[in-house]
């Protein structure tokens, strides 16, 4: 392993607010959504955000890389060609994209990176990936820790995986359910979110197994005990996933992500963080008062049963405690979190519904709910708004600074700073100054003004004086020393700031099927030239050109049966459940499918 490769803390940007912020909370690289053509279709910025978001995070060395990551049609691709020009000018790092029909264009000099939409989930798939010059590699989000490592092992091109936030319940890139259901296409960044709704499961026989329970709804992700791990099997980019998150949810996970980190980079010197600067929180971050449904750490270390959130699929926050006693307007609580006038506590009712409320005051251990609702002694409360926590993160919540060395030294006929910040850029500036003997001693006014660097992005690690006699320096000619100073390093690091420029050139090496179905995505004549040029002889049109009946709408390692109790396979289940198995949500008729050799589960739309 190299010593000192540097490990990028990815945040999502929903807008130009939130990308500073994440910037400001110690985020290496951001994403954000280009105008038109993400994944996230209500998340889209403008050019002029995009490059003032990008002006911003480059004083720190930090990235910024654009979502343009949906298939695209033959009446877009003119447009995409000269937005993806627009990014390119205004500062953008990569682009994060799906469609392979981009890279027939005629690209400026911008690195690729291959979104999570391409199903990137075994070493052939990502090293054909890097020998078409990508510069990395979003994994699928179903991989087990030995598969990342494997990767790794037989690629060389940088791979990132998400950490933290909301999971898809199907592999990415193949999920066909939206479009089927209601025309919104997911792979157009219209999701419509069918795995969010309540379902019926029933078998064979029309026995209903289980009722009103959101069954294709999971937890969320959270490999906070993970990092070092990831690290470890060859990860080099963090991701958190968020692009329709507030702004508290980016302050706070970024801040989370960005000390723990840390904590590993003190103590294993081979790994690095991936820009400058080191902020400073003024608050705890703690992700469990951040939206979430629950965490799991999915199947990092292989099948796991809990990870769905069946119950609901909103925000349950942090648990908090149990109702002691009842009262006609308020009841009494146990449990060893402080509970806040204006919180929102939450709980799973006798029917496994989740109910909320607001709380209007609290007394000791006594909360006077807004409205009092129908509780049990000994339920469990949930806090999924924290009104103090949201109250600080509305304010200034971080400040990131770059460390710099000053030493202060006379010339002939004035005296010099010389500025050394953190990442070796060196500047030297000089001014004249009348030389007179001072009557008081003059080293504490000089570190005094030349230590004044609030209103910049720098902080002073160190500074050093060496004059030759104690001459009187005026306060307003340091303080223009200073300012002359630092304007020269900022232009100084603008010029060293690692940029990398990365041209895509045409390959014909084999693509790993000779063969696309519907599961290639393929919407335009551009994506087909691509893979002709790399021996696809067959290609089926995308499912949003060409819908088909009966034919799998997504594909899932979360396994309904299994996550019920019924495995066959690894639960040694008794098999008393008539399959095929179906659920139904209002006019959704959907058939399950059970792949056990490879431990996948498909749903199919059945048409009446």
């Amino acid at each position: 392993m190299k010593l000192g490769r540097k490990i990028e803390l990815l945040a999502p940007a929903k807008n130009l607010e939130c990308g500073i912020e994440a910037i400001k909370h110690g985020a290496d690289a951001v994403y954000i959504g280009a105008p038109q053509f993400s994944a996230r279709a209500a998340a889209g910025n403008s050019i002029e955000d995009i490059k003032t978001l990008c002006d911003f995070a480059h004083q720190y060395f930090a990235k910024v890389y654009v979502a343009l990551n949906t298939i695209l049609f033959d009446s877009e691709l003119s447009t995409v060609e000269t937005l993806i020009h627009q990014l390119y000018n205004a500062g953008a790092d990569a682009l994060i994209i799906q469609d392979m029909g981009i890279l027939q264009m005629n690209l400026p000099p911008i690195p690729i990176h291959s979104s999570t939409q391409n199903d990137n989930r075994d070493a052939e798939k990502v090293k054909f990936l890097e020998d078409t010059g990508f510069s990395q590699v979003v994994l699928a989000r179903e991989l087990s820790l030995s598969q990342i490592k494997e990767i790794a092992e037989q690629t060389s091109v940088p791979l990132e995986v998400f950490i933290h936030g909301a999971l898809c319940m199907s592999y990415s890139g193949q999920c066909y359910l939206s479009q089927a259901l209601s025309g919104r296409s997911a792979n157009r960044g219209a999701c419509a979110q069918y795995c969010r709704l309540p379902y019926t499961l029933q078998d064979a026989e029309g026995k209903t197994l289980t009722s009103g329970k959101h069954l294709l709804s999971l937890k969320d992700l959270n490999q906070t005990r993970n990092l070092e791990a990831l690290l470890d099997a060859g990860v080099s980019s963090l991701k958190i996933e968020g692009r329709l998150k507030e702004l508290s949810y980016v302050k706070n996970i970024t801040a989370h992500y960005r000390q723990k980190l840390d904590e590993i980079f003190a103590r294993r010197p081979e790994y690095q963080k991936a820009s400058s600067g080191k902020p400073t929180h003024f608050f705890v971050p703690n992700p469990e008062k951040s939206f979430n449904r629950g965490f799991t750490d999915y199947f990092i270390f292989g099948k796991r049963q809990d990870i769905a959130s069946f119950n609901t699929p909103k925000s349950l926050g942090e648990m908090v405690g149990t109702v002691k006693d009842l009262h006609n307007n308020f009841f009494t609580f146990s449990g060893k979190h402080q509970i806040h006038n204006g919180d929102g506590l939450c709980f799973l009712n006798e029917k496994g519904d989740l109910q909320g409320f607001r709380v209007n005051r609290v007394e000791e251990n006594k909360i006077f709910p807004a409205e009092m609702p129908r509780l049990k002694i000994g339920i469990t409360l949930h806090r999924n708004y924290d009104h103090e926590f949201e109250k600080m993160l509305s304010k200034p919540s971080a400040e990131r600074k770059i460390s710099v060395d000053f030493r202060f030294e006379e010339t002939a006929n004035g005296f010099n700073l010389t500025a050394t910040d953190e990442d070796g850029c060196s500047v030297t500036c000089s001014e004249p100054c009348k030389k007179e003997i001072a009557n008081k001693n003059q080293s504490e006014n000089i570190s005094k003004q030349l230590s004044k660097l609030g209103n910049t992005i720098f902080e002073l690690a160190d500074l050093q004086i060496n004059l030759s006699e104690n001459w009187f320096i005026p306060s307003s000619y340091l303080s223009e020393l200073r300012r002359k100073t630092i304007e020269t390093l900022i232009f100084s690091r603008a010029e060293a700031r690692p940029v990398k420029h990365s041209k895509i050139q045409p390959t014909t090496h084999a693509f790993p099927y000779n063969h696309l179905t519907y599961l290639g995505n393929v919407s335009n004549h551009y994506a087909r030239e691509f893979y002709q040029q790399h021996g696809v002889s067959q290609m089926d049109s995308a499912f949003e050109l060409s819908p088909s009946s009966n034919v799998p709408l997504m594909f899932t390692k979360h396994c309904i049966r299994y996550s019920l109790g019924h495995c066959p396979k690894l639960q040694k289940a008794e098999n008393n459940i008539r399959e095929p198995l179906y659920l139904f949500s209002n006019q959704n008729h959907l058939k399950l499918e059970f792949n056990c050799k490879d431990c996948e589960m498909k749903i199919i739309s059945v048409i009446h």
